[in-house]
């Protein structure tokens, strides 16, 4: 897998190569690129690129004075096009839904800005739904002294995987344990890998900070498609078609019988609408 050297630290990704459009897709939280591994196989022609950010699931730890806030994490978006000299990149977001902030006005370098296409954001969070609710108890857990260790341990258990109440909430279908253990084992034996989980989980700014980038997203005026789950049980459904009608440029897809993981429960369909967009905004 290669890697490229960020501000953070070293970041892996996997990148699929092919001359068609080139899209980077962000993954949640602690996840990683094969949180897309139904969807890339569908997008024939595309050239795919997965970085895995620094949310949980990376292999190697960043720098210990690393900013890894929400914008922080979007900046490292950024970074990573102009490391790979992107252009007219399509940035797409699942869960998490930091990396929008890459395009709020005045926030990030206008030549990072200026790689990004257009975008899609896919059941994400948004205005102040970061961290979604039912996730805001695991973050004080985080912040307690031995908290992080305690939360990782839980990810062993299969009601923690699985259960609706827990992980399993987030998608209607049951995610491999293999593709699970991918995603929980890195800050299982690195505690360094805690150290950088516990910054991004607990690095939200307060929700006034939150709403002033979302209003900064106006500025933003090329393509952007919004992709809402029907059974998201993370992002309010209303958000879907607020975010659509910020963008000067939004289209809004309501996608049924899926949870927020739309990669995993629809892939087929989230495909479609990927390659349909990437055509009506004359990707190149």
């Amino acid at each position: 897998m290669p890697r490229v050297e960020l501000s953070a630290g070293p970041i892996d990704y996997t990148d699929t190569g092919g001359a068609g459009p080139a899209l980077v897709f962000g993954h949640g939280f602690p996840m990683s690129g094969t949180q897309w591994r139904k969807v890339v196989p569908l997008l024939d022609g595309c050239r795919c690129l997965l970085p895995t950010l620094p949310l949980g699931a990376h292999l190697a730890p960043m720098r210990p004075d690393a900013d890894l806030t929400q914008f922080g994490v979007a900046r490292l978006l950024g970074e990573f096009l102009a490391a790979l000299d992107l252009r007219d990149a399509t940035i797409v977001l699942n869960d998490w839904g930091g990396g929008q902030f890459l395009v709020a006005g005045g926030l990030a370098p206008a030549e990072h800005v200026a790689r990004v296409g257009r975008l899609a954001l896919v059941a994400c969070e948004a205005f102040d739904n970061f961290p979604p609710k039912p996730a805001r108890p695991a973050v004080k857990l985080l912040r307690l002294p031995g908290g992080p260790w305690l939360h990782v341990q839980a990810t062993r258990t299969s009601f923690y995987r699985h259960a609706k109440a827990a992980y399993g909430g987030m998608c209607e279908s049951r995610i491999p344990d293999d593709v699970l253990e991918g995603w929980f084992a890195p800050a299982l034996r690195d505690k360094e890998i805690r150290r950088d989980m516990v910054k991004f989980a607990t690095g939200s700014p307060p929700r006034r900070v939150l709403l002033e980038w979302t209003e900064r997203l106006r500025a933003f005026d090329r393509p952007v498609l919004v992709a809402w789950a029907g059974k998201d049980r993370m992002m309010p459904a209303e958000h879907g078609r607020r975010l659509a009608e910020l963008f000067p440029d939004g289209r809004l897809v309501e996608i049924p019988d899926s949870g927020t993981l739309i990669p995993e429960d629809q892939p087929e369909r989230l495909a479609e609408e990927l390659t349909a967009f990437l055509a009506e905004t004359g990707a190149k």
